[in-house]
């Protein structure tokens, strides 16, 4: 996984509530058993139309989206779609359980703005589109001075600014896992099995 500390860029806006992970990434494209390649199906129904809001940012590598962004079935492939085409960061006044978690451990952070600052900052990006989010320091920035602090826990601070997954924390007990095993008795003897 990416390590994630921050990321400046220009800003998606799909201000719509309730977008729910089939939205984001409709059941056909589920299939596939790599990680890689979604980001072209992202929004598929959505992207159909001329007029559909994430075509008016293209490149964009921050989403401001609605309340409850994510809500729905638990579908890992919607928050690799998001990255995969190219989100780093997205900002909403709440996110669904699931979705929020597996956007942390796909290296996608989920920022919680509550609405009225969230206005403040559609507002900045509508005068000029660029905005920083910083995992590292809990801000985020636009160059005309604006600046919000967000929350995230710890856990999931450190897995995106050293981007690690569940195997990478792992092997940072390596010598840790080592030592046990060197000293470790099994109750059976396992070589016979």
């Amino acid at each position: 996984m990416r390590p994630l500390r921050s990321v400046t860029g220009a800003v998606a806006v799909l201000d719509r509530p309730d977008v729910d992970t089939d939205q984001i990434i409709p059941k056909q494209f589920l299939k596939r058993i790599e990680r890689a390649g979604y980001g072209e199906f992202l929004f598929y129904d959505w992207m159909k139309d001329p007029e559909f809001e994430l075509h008016r940012t293209p490149g964009a590598s921050i989403l401001l989206a609605g309340r409850n962004f994510g809500c729905g079935s638990s579908r890992e492939h919607a928050a690799w779609a998001l990255e995969d085409h190219g989100f780093r960061a997205v900002l909403a006044p709440s996110f669904g359980d699931i979705f929020r978690q597996n956007a942390i451990n796909s290296g996608l952070a989920p920022v919680v703005v509550p609405a009225p600052e969230l206005a403040e900052v559609r507002a900045a990006v509508e005068r000029r589109n660029e905005l920083t989010v910083d995992v590292e320091s809990l801000r985020i920035v636009h160059p005309d001075g604006l600046e919000l602090a967000f929350e995230l826990d710890a856990y999931a601070q450190e897995t995106l600014v050293h981007g690690l997954d569940d195997v990478a924390r792992t092997l940072q007990r390596e010598a840790e896992i080592a030592a046990f095993e060197a000293t470790y008795a099994p109750r059976f003897d396992i070589t016979r099995v």
